[in-house]
Formats: structure tokens, C-alpha cells, sequence
């Protein structure tokens, strides 16, 4: 035998060492928690009614997600909590496109991760619509293996505000390793069938919708350093059945997205507020509104925290009464804001949280502090700052930092923060 054959068979006998090792190399998936994160769901489906073709049905919903310090009573479950804040970005329906740039009214939910990866809803409005999925084997397993799983998928078909919670049983099989974007990553395959209505109903869902069956079929990007999806792609092909006989199909993908805000640097922060608003440097002990926080600068009127989503400036900006109408002496405050605000974070996204005192008017307080969030956002926005930057949601009184009973309390209540998100 020459030498290039011998060269050759012992090539043929490295490769086949290695498919066999790689084959053979167990791993262990779990969920390992990470950096504040943005979540995007995006949605590209064909829709047909009763077999007729009606458009494209296209959504893109985005949300920032950070984690949430349990209090010390629920630590010990080992679960990783998160509040997160949904907003829809991009909406198309029936051939009519809407880009909404503009200022973004955010959903809120709360959520908490196991270390197999399931997700348990705390507040539940509707997103993420992936609920447990994907999830983790317990043990060890290697290329090639498959697993089964529960997870939940919200859906709301006809986009009308009433959100069906849908079992799924998904079949997991672990197909490679791979890298991603200069990420070591494993690459996953999910298939489970759609089965609504024979077993089981929503008694919180849609009461019109009667049955829903079909397929999907996602490929699953899994990060190894921190056990998150990067990118999942499914394929799905949906019908759903309505009591008054309406048949709707909906075939196409969704697909969902891991990406992270930019970093800033918050000494930069830090420095631009003490130099518009003249406040002062403090330490960590002004105050702190729990041991994940720490105020960085402190007056009657504002104080600064570095928080879990990011540095946050609280301030009690002066209303008129039962108004979001900013009163003139503010405008000043809101010149300086906008300008740390461009100076020191220009690219960052910025939430601004409404808060309102308590009076015994929860739904009138819920919507007082909406309103004022969003007229920050649009005053900061005249100041020259991308109204694609804002989320806003409001409160209420629910989140209260002082005592209602008293007029100094319920005045420190009222109040409207601006957290430069990281």
C-alpha cells in the first residue's frame, strides 16, 4: 500500500473517531440567567378565512426584560425572576402596513425561570406569548437525543384582546453544536402538534373559539455560556374554528429574537446629572429602595438610583391637579433631563414609569399615570430625543414610597421615573 492511501485511510479512521466522540460527548443544558435583555417576537402569517386568502398577518412586538431580586423568602426555590415590558414596534394587517415609531405604550408582566427552563407567569397579560419553551432535559444527553416537555402558547387569532392559553407537548431533539454569530451555541429541533378544544378550554380564553389544531416545526439557537434562545424560527401552519363557523388558518413563521441594550457608562451618567441639576453626590446609603439599588444622588425633589434595569432618576414633577398637563415651571427641569439624557445615554432606550398617590381610584390612578408618563416622553421628545426610544407605563399607586395617609407622603408618591436602561 502506498503512502497516499495510508495517508487517506488514516484520515477516514480521525474522521470517523471524531463523528464518533461527538456522538458519544454528554452535556447538560440549564438555564443560567444573564444581563437584561430585549426579547423580539416576530410574527410573518398568511391568514385565510373560510379557505380564502385575506393578507398577511405581520407583528413585531418587543420588550425588555430584567431581572427582578426575589425577596429573600423566595430565594430559596432557586428560580431567576423578571419583569418585563412588552410593546408592539410593527403591526400589518389585511395589506394595510403600520410602522409605529412613535411613542411606545409598554404591556407589563412578571415571570420566573426554573433551571430547567420553565416559565412560570407572576402577571400575566398576554406576553410572552411562549410560555416553558423551550425547556431542558434533566440529566445529561448528548447529539442526537430527544426529550419531551410541557410549555403553554398564548394566541390571540382574531387580535381581539382576549388571550387563549394553549398546551403544547413538545418533542426536543439535540441536533449539533454550531457557533452564532461568534457564540458557541446548540442547535436544537422542536415539533408539537396545536390541539385546543377536545381535552381541554381556557376558561380565561377567547369563550368564542372552539377548536384549534395544526403543526410547528422551530429550529432552537441555544447560547452554552448562559443556557438562553438566541433565535428561535418556527414554522407553523394553524387553523382555528369559532362558534359562529368562522374558519381561520393562519401559515407561516414566528420567529423570536435575543438582543441586549446598548452599554453606558454610568460615572458619565452620573456627571451630567450633578452638572444640570446641581444635586448632590450621596452614597449607598441614601435610601435605597432594596439591596439591588443604590442611591447615587439625593434631593427633596429627585433622587438617583442604580437599579437592576438600568440608572434610574426619580423625580416629582408638578402636575396640574388630576392632569397630565405638565405645569410652565417644569419645562426648565425637562431642558436639563433631555440633555443628560443625550449627552451621557443618546443611544440607550429609556422607560418612564407614572406613578400616581393613592385616593381610592385605582382605575382613574392607572390611567392618571399612563397619561403623565407619556406626556414626559412627548416633552423630552420636542427636546430633540427619537420618540422610538420611550416605553412608558403607568403604575398607578401600586408602587407606593411613602405614606398615603399624609399630604407629604402622597406628595412624594407623585412622581414620574426615567430609567436609562441597560
Amino acid at each position: 500500500m502506498n503512502c497516499c492511501k495510508k495517508f487517506c485511510l488514516y484520515l477516514c479512521f480521525v474522521c470517523v473517531c471524531l463523528f464518533a466522540y461527538a456522538q458519544e460527548k454528554s452535556v447538560t443544558f440549564s438555564y443560567n440567567g444573564g444581563r437584561n435583555y430585549i426579547l423580539v417576537e416576530k410574527t410573518d402569517l398568511l391568514r385565510y378565512d373560510n379557505s380564502k386568502y385575506t393578507g398577511l398577518l405581520s407583528r413585531e412586538v418587543q420588550s425588555f426584560v430584567s431581572e427582578n431580586k426575589p425577596l429573600e423568602s423566595k430565594k430559596s426555590d432557586g428560580a431567576l425572576y423578571y419583569d418585563g415590558y412588552f410593546y408592539v414596534v410593527q403591526d400589518t394587517k389585511h395589506k394595510k402596513r403600520v410602522v409605529l415609531e412613535g411613542i411606545h405604550d409598554s404591556i407589563s408582566s412578571s415571570f420566573k425561570i426554573t433551571k430547567d427552563g420553565e416559565l412560570i407567569m407572576l402577571e400575566d397579560n398576554g406576553y410572552p406569548s411562549f410560555r416553558s419553551f423551550p425547556a431542558y432535559p434533566s440529566g445529561k444527553i448528548k447529539i442526537g437525543d430527544s426529550w419531551q416537555s410541557k410549555g403553554i402558547r398564548a394566541v390571540d387569532p382574531l387580535d381581539k384582546g382576549i388571550v387563549t392559553k394553549i398546551p403544547i407537548l413538545v418533542q426536543y431533539t439535540f441536533e449539533r453544536e454550531d457557533v452564532y454569530n461568534g457564540e458557541e451555541v446548540y442547535i436544537l429541533n422542536a415539533r408539537w402538534a396545536t390541539r385546543y378544544g377536545l381535552s381541554y378550554i381556557d376558561g380565561e380564553g377567547d369563550p368564542l373559539l372552539k377548536s384549534a389544531q395544526g403543526k410547528h416545526d422551530a429550529t432552537i439557537i441555544i447560547s452554552k455560556k448562559v443556557g438562553n434562545a438566541l433565535v428561535v424560527k418556527d414554522t407553523v401552519d394553524e387553523t382555528f374554528l369559532y362558534e359562529d363557523g368562522n374558519q381561520i388558518r393562519l401559515k407561516g413563521t414566528i420567529s423570536l429574537f435575543t438582543k441586549y441594550p446598548p452599554a453606558y457608562n454610568k460615572g458619565k451618567v452620573l456627571s451630567s446629572i450633578n452638572r444640570n441639576l446641581a444635586g448632590k453626590t450621596g452614597s449607598s446609603g441614601h435610601g435605597s429602595k432594596n439591596s439591588a439599588e443604590s442611591s447615587l444622588v439625593s434631593d427633596e425633589s429627585m433622587d438617583v438610583q442604580d437599579t437592576e434595569k438600568g440608572v434610574c432618576i426619580s423625580m416629582n414633577l408638578k402636575f396640574k391637579a388630576d392632569s397630565s398637563e405638565l405645569l410652565t415651571e417644569e419645562k426648565s427641569r425637562l431642558d436639563k433631563i433631555a440633555r443628560i439624557l443625550k449627552d451621557s445615554a443618546p443611544d440607550s432606550l429609556y422607560l418612564i414609569e407614572g406613578h400616581t398617590a393613592s385616593t381610592g381610584n385605582p382605575v382613574g390612578e392607572q390611567k392618571l399615570s399612563e397619561e403623565r408618563a407619556k406626556a414626559v416622553a412627548k416633552e423630552l421628545s420636542a427636546r430633540g430625543i427619537p420618540e422610538g426610544q420611550f416605553i412608558c407605563s403607568g403604575k398607578g399607586s401600586s408602587v407606593p414610597i411613602a405614606d398615603n395617609s399624609t399630604q407629604e407622603g402622597r406628595a412624594k408618591n407623585r412622581r414620574v421615573e426615567i430609567t436609562i436602561l441597560q
